[in-house]
């Protein structure tokens, strides 16, 4: 079998990967059946319990170096998968969505003083964070397409006006950092906010598919909310443009820990084949099953390059918009398949909640909506080919 190719940081990667690994695998995953996992996520409490552990061990939020610089893209794709062995294990080193994303995001575009006060709590892990772009869908607001925001911002002084209403929030519920996305005349912006605040009012929790985030998925009603001018990021209009520095790594780190989790489940599945007995041999002995396990290591290998490729695209400087639209697809698709041979293999058991199998299953078919649904990647991709075949026919 080939190795993938090296890359600057791989030794302090991997240094890390075996920690991180050590400590989902021996500590977090003793709390998969804790009490204190809700509908909506872990609570307040369990959370804290699980990060004061992670800095017992050192693998507090570990793709972000004591210096402060960042692991590159495959680094950190290696972190994080080790991260994801768990479904707690991301909330638990602290490198979950959306707190990973808007870290990175604040990392590269914030001021100094915005780093200090909103970023810096975020990397100890000492707050959560909540990043307010999705709006309802039945009244016009922006999902897929960013550019139907309907939430409006004005200025009054030295202060911006929010009005507007957004929905599918992860995390808002116990986040003390808000990244809120408005539009003004110039175009989008983008405001940090302290939370809780009380012009940014929850409606209600989501019930959804998936509950391992903590904070749960919010519906928000935002009511003349004010802003000082000076905790925009960056200019108006130039939202849309942080938008993008966040969404390519965004969208590949969750690929990265979905696969970590994957992986935990095949290895599950795979011993309970071993284990389990029908028809007079052992699971893994009868073809249907062996077959499934087979496609399941084909699946996670085939991710596990195309999350590399992608990687190393963003490392080299690129935007990364198509490897990682490409990478979402095809990552999220094979995940699922895996989530489903899993459920399959096991049974009656694959479908109770005896072991994270069941949860993968729920988790990971909500990743195949959440950073953009499979449908509208490849949408955005037909385009790019027909634009590159018709320039190529001029």
């Amino acid at each position: 079998m080939t190795t993938s190719p090296s890359y600057p940081d791989q030794q302090i990667a991997e240094d890390i990967g075996r920690r991180v690994e050590h400590f989902v695998r021996t500590i977090i995953a003793a709390y998969e059946n804790d009490p204190r996992l809700e509908d909506h996520g872990p609570s307040e409490d369990l959370v804290r319990e699980m990060r004061q552990k992670a800095v017992d061990a050192d693998v507090m939020t570990p793709h972000i170096l004591p210096d402060g610089s960042h692991l590159s893209q495959r680094g950190t794709a290696h972190v994080l998968k080790k991260s994801g062995l768990s479904p707690l294990g991301p909330t638990a080193c602290n490198t979950a969505a959306p707190d990973e994303g808007n870290m990175f995001l604040l990392g590269k575009v914030a001021n100094e003083e915005q780093r200090e006060r909103f970023l810096e709590p975020l990397v100890s892990g000492g707050a959560r964070s909540a990043f307010f772009m999705t709006e309802p869908a039945l009244e016009g607001g922006a999902g897929s397409d960013p550019s139907m925001m309907q939430t409006k911002c004005v200025q009054d002084g030295n202060h911006w006006v929010i009005n507007g209403r957004k929905t599918f929030i992860t995390g808002a519920e116990g986040a003390k950092v808000g990244i809120v996305m408005a539009k003004a005349e110039e175009g989008a912006c983008m405001f940090l906010v302290d939370l809780p605040h009380p012009s940014i009012r929850i409606e209600r929790l989501l019930d959804t598919i998936d509950s391992s985030m903590p904070g749960g998925h919010a519906e928000i009603t935002l009511k003349d909310l004010r802003v000082p001018a000076s905790d925009m990021l960056g200019n108006p209009g130039e939202g849309f443009r942080y938008a993008q520095i966040r969404l390519a790594p965004a969208r590949l780190s969750h690929c990265m820990r979905w696969h970590g989790v994957a992986t935990r489940a095949n290895e599950i599945a795979t011993s309970y084949a071993c284990r389990r007995q029908a028809f007079g041999k052992l699971l893994v002995d009868h073809e249907g099953v062996g077959f499934m396990l087979a496609e399941n290591q084909i699946d996670l290998k085939q991710a596990e390059l195309m999350i590399d490729w992608c990687a190393e695209a963003l490392d080299r400087g690129e935007t990364g918009n198509v490897e990682s639209s490409m990478t979402k697809v095809a990552v999220s698709e094979a995940l699922f398949r895996v989530a489903d041979r899993c459920v399959q293999v096991m049974g009656g058991t694959g479908v109770s909640r005896d072991t994270i199998v069941e949860q993968l299953f729920r988790e990971v078919r909500a990743f195949r909506i959440y950073d953009g649904p499979t449908e509208v990647h490849k949408w955005s991709l037909a385009k790019k080919i027909k634009k590159a075949e018709l320039a190529k026919q001029d």
